[in-house]
């Protein structure tokens, strides 16, 4: 297919948000240059971006302090929704066409032939690169990704809620569906209230778990409910978190912990409320936290510890048909891009409720 066969006008400059080296602010510029379509190699193409997520972890990455290096300078992002305006010259057998809606993922890219993409766990990619990180991401309005590995965004769902699913979605959906649970089992979500967790309640009660919401004030607590979850702890208020767990449970404790917070407390508290056999999803990236288990109860409840990292591309497209079938919705506010350096300061302080998605047009 030729990229030179579609009649749209790529404009040589645009508007984008860099960080020049870790730790600096923020700056957002509108000269920057557009990859054109001749000079895209064979598997990419070039997406005109409608809108983006802003997560947690481009924080991180804008601030450097991930044990993992980010590029510099670096255009972050990686929940981008848009357009395919141009693909390579050369590309054989692309899944994704000219005009079609695409969602760009924390998983920019991955080689399909490795060890680890050889057992559907592209995100472990070898030689995998990540969106807004090791390569630039979407906050910029026309991003180069890869045919491969960019997500088909179905009809019935807005582009500002699919965003948000490509990367908060993707990874609560995953850690619920290797979570080994089943219909009826208490799911704990620590941080229930924020832009994973918010998710992670919808997931859950589509999958017809029972969920306990944790987390702290009064406008999470009415969003928690509202979205389903059968029980709302209040961390912030309530002086023994594992007793209620254990109470509400008839006892027992939960079956399994969905731990989207970033502080390390969340992870060792989880040990003392899952019952026997229960499974811990660490999910929440800290940067240096470090798990703290009780060995002896870890061992003696037979307790499964699992790192779950956002998700594969079936994955990806499991969590957005089920997002499209109307059956999640996602709670964000749209700001314009140039308010990005205010959104990072009030994600810093813990001031968001649901998720924050940037317009690009």
């Amino acid at each position: 297919m030729s990229s030179h066969s579609h009649p749209i006008q790529i404009p040589k400059t645009q508007k984008a948000a860099i960080v020049k080296c870790s730790g600096a602010a923020v700056q957002v510029q509108s000269n920057v240059p557009v990859t054109q379509p001749a000079d895209l190699k064979p598997g990419e193409c070039l997406v005109k971006l409608q809108c983006t997520g802003v997560c947690h972890t481009d924080l991180h990455a804008a601030m450097g302090d991930w044990p993992v290096p980010s590029k510099t300078p670096l255009i972050g992002g990686h929940e981008g929704v848009g357009d395919v305006v141009a693909i390579g010259h050369n590309t054989v057998n692309s899944p994704v066409k000219l005009g079609d809606r695409v969602g760009i993922k924390w998983i920019a890219y991955s080689c399909l032939q490795c060890e680890q993409c050889r057992n559907s766990r592209e995100q472990n990619c070898e030689h995998g690169q990540l969106s807004g990180y090791t390569v630039d991401g979407t906050f910029q309005q026309y991003v180069v990704s890869y045919v491969n590995c960019v997500t088909p965004i179905p009809d019935g769902i807005e582009s500002a809620s699919a965003a948000s699913l490509l990367c908060a979605g993707l990874t609560v959906y995953r850690a619920l569906k290797y979570s080994e649970t089943n219909p009826g089992d208490w799911v704990v979500l620590p941080g229930a209230g924020g832009g994973l967790g918010h998710l992670a309640i919808q997931y859950a009660k589509y999958m017809g778990r029972r969920v306990i919401a944790i987390d702290g004030g009064e406008e999470k607590r009415k969003l928690c409910l509202s979205l389903g979850a059968d029980h709302w702890i209040d961390f912030t208020t309530c002086k023994d978190i594992t007793a209620e767990i254990k109470r509400v449970t008839g006892g027992k404790g939960a079956h399994a912990a969905v731990v989207t917070t970033a502080s390390s407390s969340g992870y060792s508290q989880a040990i003392d409320y899952l019952r026997e056999n229960g499974r811990l999803m660490a999910v929440g990236l800290p940067s240096k936290a470090t798990l703290d288990a009780n060995i002896f109860f870890t061992v003696f409840k037979s307790i499964t510890i699992h790192g779950s990292y956002v998700g594969n591309r079936q994955d990806a497209i499991e969590c957005v048909n089920i997002a499209a079938s109307g059956a999640i919705k996602v709670h964000y506010q749209s700001r314009p891009m140039d308010d990005l350096e205010q959104v990072y300061d009030e994600m810093g302080k813990g001031k968001i409720a649901g998720r924050i998605v940037l317009t690009l047009e």
